[in-house]
């Protein structure tokens, strides 16, 4: 199983009211100067949410929501800092595919 941590806010406050698009295509610039795998992605897959541990979160989410997944915990403290009114959070996993921004996690629980 690993770790997989997450930011959550509503749709339109990651989509329309922070510069996230700019954050995470300056994220993935500055991943391929490394030559670094990307990490994260962008979902509005919440299934992980279902976990009896994070049900508290699905239950403060009022609006659409979408959520910044990755492996890098220091990732996510750093985006929290950008970001007044999202909830920061963790669950495990044993598979996280990522494809074309898009994510399916399976086999979830916090």
């Amino acid at each position: 199983m690993i770790r997989h941590y997450f930011l959550i806010a509503t749709r339109d406050f990651f989509l329309y009211q922070e510069p996230i698009e700019e954050i995470l295509r300056e994220r993935i610039r500055h991943y391929n100067n490394l030559e670094k795998d990307i990490d994260f992605c962008l979902t509005a897959n919440l299934s992980f949410l279902n976990s009896p541990d994070l049900r508290i979160i699905k239950n403060q989410l009022i609006k659409p929501s979408v959520a910044i997944v990755s492996l890098n915990p220091k990732f996510i403290d750093w985006l929290k800092l950008r970001t007044n009114y999202a909830i920061k959070g963790s669950f495990m996993s044993s598979r996280l595919q990522m494809n074309n921004s898009l994510v399916t996690i399976d086999d979830y629980n916090s």
